[in-house]
């Protein structure tokens, strides 16, 4: 995303639903940014320099992330359909559900390294990347990676609206 981009996102009307409940329907954006934002505190950005460097730090990054959830149940619940709140809910089951796998695979870096504390995982690494005997558990961390931020061939909730509106089209 570039500048114009985001230029344009400022300026396009903000448009709310009829129904909703216009504080939590605000509420809902704010929240996962929030918690997307509070999730860079622990990540070094070079060596020794970070905002954060708790002990630990994967278990705060692991929590943070996954209450950025919240934001998208708040937007379903707050617009007052049930179409909304039951499309909130699946995107909402498929992100938890990568976000368990995700916490496993970690797992095994945290146990091949003895440490909770990021700047120390990457200081381990300055022998041998971990990627070399964790291959196959580095796959499947791609994978759940894609999963988790709906990329394709994940993108479920919006493939299926994208089906639906091209079935349409056909039929007309």
């Amino acid at each position: 995303m570039d500048v114009a981009d985001g230029l344009k996102l400022f300026m396009k009307e903000t448009v709310l639903v009829s129904q909703a409940n216009k504080f939590l329907f605000i509420l809902a954006p704010i929240i996962s940014l929030v918690f997307s934002i509070l999730g860079w505190a622990v990540i070094p950005y070079k060596y020794g320099v970070t905002l954060s460097d708790m002990n630990i730090g994967i278990l705060y990054l692991l929590g943070i992330s996954s209450l950025g959830v919240l934001g998208i149940i708040l937007a379903g619940w707050a617009a007052n359909s049930k179409y909304a709140l039951l499309g909130s809910l699946r995107t909402t089951a498929q992100m938890i559900s990568y976000e368990v796998s995700l916490g496993l695979i970690i797992l095994t870096v945290i146990l091949l390294t003895s440490s909770l504390n990021i700047n120390v995982i990457i200081q381990s690494q300055s022998t041998m990347y971990h990627i070399i005997p964790l291959l196959p558990v580095g796959l499947l961390f791609f994978i759940s990676a894609l999963a988790e931020t709906n990329r394709a061939p994940f993108d479920l909730p919006e493939a299926n609206t994208l089906g639906f509106i091209k079935s349409i089209f056909y039929i007309l």
